[in-house]
């Protein structure tokens, strides 16, 4: 982004990263762009002071990375009884211990499902430490892989809620039907069953543009933002622990991109990035919720007027 009086299209916004003021631009919500080192940013969150951490898919290092204010890597953290087969998202418990999902799963084959628990970074000393490993497969999988219809067991999303791990499934069905589904599983180490819990169906026509890729709860447990390449669904007023029994609003964001992490700074403010391809991505961009929806029940109202 060209930080010039040209791109300055909004009012500049203030948020405390890392103890810094990080100021930024409201050009297409840019925060700001990250290190080449994170161009497969694929889940991230944010510590209990406030420090932004990230990991990257599949094939890279074991390791969660501390982004500074300017999108570089302040510190990196190694987790020495773990692998990266497919790390696909972060979230954490109310104690401040991250988990880490090491499920991705393309092609519906794998039996190693696993997550890794670690202690709140901020209290790790030093650069390694090690983690507690949740190992789980699904209820309803009998095949490895499904036939091309059933392939829901991908998974690039979860979040923590009420001492539960609740995962989103991303849909490889063929013919693409739409639906992700939800389970649960244990949030401490060992052996375990996903158990389903319910679906939604996101869209049918288009898979790029509604299978889900990360997900986030905000501080205040009655939002979760799950995230596609192009749009948030926002989940509120569900029922239990049954997050597609309340209400389900769509939140355009624009250009397709291969987002993959998302996460909230507050009950207000979302954080969310795309991996770079083809110089196209490979940024952390901001979105203010309620001003989002909104802009989307005006323009609503809008298309509803009469003539």
């Amino acid at each position: 982004m060209k930080r010039t009086k040209k791109t300055i299209l909004g009012i500049i916004i203030t948020i405390v990263i890392t103890g810094l003021l990080l100021i930024y631009y409201t050009f297409k919500n840019e925060l700001v762009s990250v290190s080449s080192n994170l161009n497969e940013l694929s889940g991230f969150e944010f510590d209990k002071e406030k420090n932004l951490w990230g990991i990257n898919d599949s094939g890279n290092l074991p390791e969660i990375y501390q982004i500074d204010s300017v999108g570089n890597i302040e510190k990196t953290i190694k987790i020495t009884n773990a692998e990266n087969i497919d790390w696909e998202d972060m979230t954490q418990d109310n104690k401040g211990n991250f988990y880490i999902g090491d499920f991705g799963n393309n092609l519906n084959k794998r039996k190693n499902l696993t997550i890794y628990k670690i202690n709140n970074p901020t209290h790790i000393k030093g650069n390694e430490t090690k983690a507690e490993i949740i190992r789980f497969k699904f209820e309803d999988q009998f095949y490895f892989p499904e036939p091309k219809s059933d392939k829901n067991f991908d998974l690039e999303a979860f979040i923590f809620y009420k001492n539960e791990l609740y995962l989103f499934t991303k849909n490889r069905t063929k013919p693409f039907d739409g639906q992700t589904h939800l389970y649960k599983v244990n949030n401490n180490a060992g052996n375990y069953k996903a158990k389903f819990i319910s679906s939604v169906k996101t869209c049918s026509s288009n898979k790029y543009l509604c299978w889900i890729t990360s997900a986030a709860i905000n501080p205040s447990k009655n939002k979760i933002a799950l995230m596609s390449s192009n749009k948030i669904f926002l989940l509120e007023n569900w029922k239990g622990d049954d997050f597609f029994s309340g209400s389900i609003k769509e939140i355009d964001i624009g250009l397709v991109t291969q987002k993959e992490a998302i996460t909230f700074y507050n009950d207000s403010i979302i954080i969310y990035a795309d991996e770079k391809f083809k110089k196209i991505g490979g940024n952390i961009y901001y979105l203010n919720i309620n001003k989002a929806i909104e802009r989307r029940l005006n323009r609503a109202e809008t298309l509803k007027a009469p003539n």
